[in-house]
Order: structure tokens, then sequence, then C-alpha cells
């Protein structure tokens, strides 16, 4: 009965999170009514709609930068929200725009700025091939309207519609007639060596009307557009030919910018679910979800019979060794041969218990920030709190890191307390702000938005600094002040001799095979995060990435007990740091999975982008090295201390 209760309520929880991770979330802000102009109420309603802008990125390029560096339409009073520092991090860049709208006051074919150019002006010819350049990359505007994306929805294969939170600048007809991108959208743009750019929006913003439902005015649950490219002459209609810029231009040009704006009544959306349009009709929503839950299922299957198979095998070796006289059991050989060296210190100990401490602080920052996203406080719709999130609880969980890495040092035998401490709060941290420093530089030297301003850089040291270093260092005296771990058995003076070892029990081999079933557990989701940092997609699925997190976590754990368990069977007592860098391995997996990711799926272009996508990427292989190298030390270090503590050793 109770071997079939488990699989039953390991896929019944399965499916509750697969629901949940699907299309639940919270709005983030509350709601704000809009009314018609001459009945608004500052308090209750308002009536300027008005439209923000964000940063302009590609999937050709790393390289984010901000609206008015493409020379478009600017607000005369702009205005910037303030930003958490999720947002700033991630290079997001939002301000005000000259598109205002009046509620329910629709508008055809309004103009907005025009923008002239001379080619033989060297400021005008800059511009224009700054723009070119956006074309030819396929650079994409990201609009918001009430805290939501504009989006533009056109139909995929099979006639399914998809929604994307942004639309190009234009799009490039090559010297061989073929239109690239966005130029399949119209017949007339054919002309080769030529840029059609998108300066004119037809917009539909459709709205909840309060009326019915007892309270004022009504809100927003919509807000879609579509691109369009128009010649306007001296007045404009909106029907001319589309606004062709030859490869190499010679004449003066003037480019007008121009939008239509309709409202449309839709009482059956309601506020709080506005943005499920958008998260459903992403292209990840459409994978094979049957395809990813009998994989889930059969890792879970494989882990438990692991699992099972070992405890059966540990608990007739442990029966066995009790019972047997001490004399046979001289002669017999296995895993309790090796007890009088199992705890002796690892070499390098300080180094190990660096990682320890930093691992678990990793582990403890993801483990609530997945939480939380999970429970969809970290939704889509609040920007920049996933990122915020992790990074003030990376801060405020310095105290387990220094307490976790002193204890292990000390337990270790250690006595340089100043160092280990030091290297806790400095070491890894200090690879990540350099790396991440210089890719910086290289953002700021190419003029990027995503480049952290220097006030940023500056309040991020004064967090390590003036908060987590501090709570490392408190966190570490409470660790050296505990008394030092003691273990089930006594260490020999002499160490043992190791016999020779096969070829599956070598450190190598059995380290790298250590890698594979977690990095089976995570790839697929893998592959969805990889499109929401580089492909500019939205990523919302928490509650399924929870599961797998938690999946991952079982799996590393009795990845490195089993291959522990074959290594101390084959009397081969070093345990310590193969136990972490076996189930550590899998950020190897992620760094070869990434460099597949760039060569088959991205379409990057240059050396900056390039090498911005791989310094980003060592970044995150460094933190996943650390947070799987800890669970595998900590589920192996306990299964050790259990198994040589119910065995009779004189």
């Amino acid at each position: 009965m109770k071997a079939q209760t488990g699989p039953v309520f390991i896929l019944t929880c399965t499916l509750v999170a697969f629901r949940c991770c699907y299309c639940f979330y919270l709005p983030g802000l509350a709601p704000v009514s809009f009314c018609e102009e001459g009945k608004d109420n500052g308090d209750e309603c308002q009536s300027t709609i008005q439209l923000f802008v964000n940063r302009l990125d590609s999937v050709e390029s790393v390289l984010p930068y901000e609206y008015d560096v493409f020379d478009f339409c600017q607000d005369a009073e702009e205005r910037r929200p303030s930003e958490n520092l999720g947002q700033v991090l991630f290079g997001e860049r939002i301000a005000s725009s000259p598109y205002k709208f009046s509620f329910k006051k629709g508008q055809t074919c309004e103009k907005v700025c025009t923008r002239a150019y001379d080619p033989t002006k060297k400021g005008d010819h800059k511009k224009l091939d700054f723009l070119k350049k956006g074309m030819k990359l396929n650079y994409q505007h990201h609009w918001i309207v009430d805290n939501m994306p504009v989006t533009w929805c056109y139909k995929v294969e099979d006639g399914q519609k998809y929604c994307n939170p942004g639309f190009p600048i234009g799009c490039f007809v090559t010297n061989d007639g073929r239109p690239k991108d966005a130029c399949v959208i119209n017949a007339e743009f054919n002309k080769k060596d030529t840029f059609y750019i998108f300066n004119h929006v037809d917009i539909t913003l459709t709205y909840h009307s309060g009326e019915d439902e007892g309270w004022t005015g009504a809100r927003l649950v919509g807000a879609n557009l579509e691109p369009k490219s128009f010649k306007h002459g001296d007045t404009l209609t909106c029907e001319e030919e589309p606004m062709a810029i030859p490869l190499t231009l010679k004449d003066p040009i003037q480019l007008t910018y121009s939008y239509s704006v309709k409202y449309v009544k839709n009482n059956e959306i309601k506020w709080a679910s506005r943005w499920d349009y958008i998260l459903v009709s992403m292209p990840h929503t459409n994978i094979q979800w049957f395809s990813i839950m009998n994989s889930l299922v059969i890792v879970l299957f494989l882990s438990g019979m692991v699992a099972m198979i070992m405890l059966r095998t540990l608990h007739k070796d442990i029966s066995r060794y009790n019972q047997i006289d001490q004399e046979d059991a001289q002669e017999d050989s296995g895993w309790k041969q090796v007890h009088g060296d199992v705890f002796r210190p690892p070499r390098k100990g300080m180094l190990l218990s660096v990682f320890l401490g930093q691992g678990t602080q990793i582990f403890t920052m993801m483990f609530i920030t997945l939480f939380l996203a999970c429970l969809g406080f970290l939704s889509p719709a609040n920007r920049g709190a996933l990122m915020t999130c992790a990074v003030v609880l990376w801060v405020l969980l310095g105290t387990p890191a220094g307490y976790v890495s002193a204890h292990m040092y000390k337990s270790f035998g250690g006595e340089k307390w100043k160092t280990n401490v030091l290297l806790t709060a400095l070491l890894c941290p200090g690879i990540v702000f350099a790396d991440f420093f210089l890719m910086n530089l290289i953002l700021w030297v190419e003029g990027s938005s995503a480049a952290v301003p220097f006030g940023t850089l500056v309040a991020v040291l004064a967090l390590w600094f003036g908060i987590s270093v501090p709570l490392t260092f408190i966190g570490a005296y409470f660790g050296f002040k505990k008394q030092a771990m003691e273990h089930p058995v006594r260490t020999n003076q002499i160490p043992r001799q190791i016999p020779e070892q096969s070829f599956f029990t070598k450190p190598l081999p059995g380290i790298i095979m250590g890698g594979i079933l977690p990095f089976g557990c995570i790839f697929i989701q893998l592959f969805f995060i990889l499109n929401s940092i580089w492909s500019h997609q939205m990523y919302y699925m928490f509650g399924f990435l929870f599961l797998v997190f938690i999946i991952l976590l079982i799996t590393c754990s009795e990845a490195t007990v089993l291959l522990c368990y074959f290594h101390l069977c084959a009397e081969d007592y070093h345990w310590w740091w193969r136990s972490f860098l076996t189930s550590a391995f899998t950020a190897v997996y992620l760094f070869v999975y990434a460099i597949h990711y760039f060569l088959s799926k991205l379409q990057i272009a240059g050396v900056a982008s390039t090498i911005l996508y791989f310094g980003y990427t060592l970044i995150m292989v460094l933190i996943f090295f650390l947070f799987t190298g800890t669970i595998g030390f900590f589920a192996c270090f306990f299964f050790v201390r259990k198994i040589y503590s119910v065995v009779k050793v004189d």
C-alpha cells in the first residue's frame, strides 16, 4: 500500500504545481481607473493615458539601447518613473513618450513628430546609420501602458495567435530581394537593398467598464498595436506607399511618425487577469506538456529505485557487520574497513569550507526567491522584483554563509579563522563582481542602456561591504564559538593505503557520471530560462520551476550518495571533495549546453555581444556550481555520518 501511495502523492503534487504555474500571478500594482475628459477626478479616475517607452533590444545582439539613442520622437517634458534595483541591473530604462491619449477619444492618423536627415551632414548621417543598423539587427520597441506591455499580436503556424511584447523598428530587404524578419508582413516591401521603417502604429486599447459593477470609470485590460509604414506627404492620410530608405542614401529625407488609437469595451476580461492573453500565447506554452511530465515521473521513479536499492543493501551490510566477529571483520572488505580514515580532514579544507558557506547562502536565496515567485509575488507585472528579491536576500543571508563556513572549517581542524571569514565574505562574490564589472565596462564603451550607472555600482558595493560582510562576520563568530562536530568513529593516526581502483571508481569518471542525472532534470527548463534571458521572452512558469528545483535537490543528493557509497565500498575514503564535485559537475554540463544554445539557437553577431554572453554565462555557471556542489556535499556528509554511527567499532 505504501509503495503505491508514494508515486500517487508525487504525481498529485506535480499536477497541482503544473496547474499553479500555468497562469497564476499577482498583478503587482493597484488598478488605475480611467474616465472621459471632463469627468476625471484625480482620486477616482483620470482621463489621460500616458504611454511609456522602454529600452530597445534584439535577439541578434546582447546590447540593448535606450529609446532616445535611435532619435525617435521624444517627450518635451520627459519623466522617468523610479526604477528598482532589479530593473537597473537588467538594463530597463523606462521614460515617458509623446504618445498621450484621451480615454475613449479615438484618433486617426495623428502626427507625433518629424525627423529630417541630410546624408551630407555628419551628425545626420551617423543617426541614420544607427537607425539602419537597428533595423538590420531587428531591434524591437517595448512600450508600456498602465504597467502593461503593448503587444503586437499576429498568427503563426497552425493558425495560432502569438502576442509579442514588442514590435520591430523596421525591416530590411536584402540585395537578392528576400525580405528579412518583419518585412514578410507586407507584400509592398519588395525593393532590394532597402529599409522599411515602421513609422506608424494602429493602437487598440481594450477596457473593462465599471458602470455595471458599481465602481467609477474603466480599467485597461489590453493594449495591442499593429506596426505599419507610410511615406507621409504634406497631409497625413496613412494610406500612402511604405516609407522606404535606400541602403545608400544621397538625398535628404524626412521621417514622419504617426499613430491611430481606438477603444474597445470588453467586460469579460477582468483587470486581475489582463496579462493572461500575453502569457498564454507565449511560444514556450505550446510545448508538449505530456512529454515533460513523463520525463519528470521517470526521473522520480529512478530516484526512488536508487534510494530503495541502496537502503536495502546498506541494511544488509550493517546487519552483517554487527553480527560477525571482529576477527572476521578484519578479513572482510568494504566501506566499514575505512572507518578509521573516513573522517580524516580533507586537503584544501579552507577552500572547501568557503565554497560550502557560499553554496548555503545561494541555496537559501534561491529557495526563498522561487517560493515567493511560485506564490505569485514576483510576477512579470511586478517589473524587476525577481532580481531585486534575489539580491536583497543574498545580502541578508551572509550570516548562514559565515556560520556554515566557520563551523565546517573548525570541524576540519583549521585554525586560520581570519582567513576563512575573509575568503567567505570576499572570494566568490568578488569573482562575480569582477566579471560583472568587466561586462559593464564593455556595455559602457558600446553605449548600451544595460550599462549599470556608477551610482548603482556604488550602492551594490555598499550593500556588499556594509551589510553582507558584517553579517558574514557575525555568522562566522557563532560558527567558531560552537564546538566542533564529533565524528561517530575515531580517526587513525596513520592513513590507510587505498587499493587499486577500477575505472568506474576512480575520481574523474565518477565525477563526470554524477552530473548527468541532475542535468537531465533541468535541461528542458534551462532552455526556457535561456530563452527568457537572451531571446527576450517572458518567463512566468515559476510553479513548474519550483517543482524542478525540488527534483534537482533530490537527484543531486541521491546521485552523490550512491557514488559515494560505491567509492567507500572500494575502500577509497577521499569523499569530501568528491562529494562536492560530483553534483557540482552539473554546472559543467550547463556550460556545455549554453555553448550549444549559443551556436544553434541564437543569431548573435559581434565580438562584444559574444563576450557579454559568455561573461554572464560564467557568472551563472559559478553560482550553479556552488549551489549543486553544496547540496551533494551535505547529502553525502549526513549519509556518511549516519552509516558509521550505527555500526559497532571497537
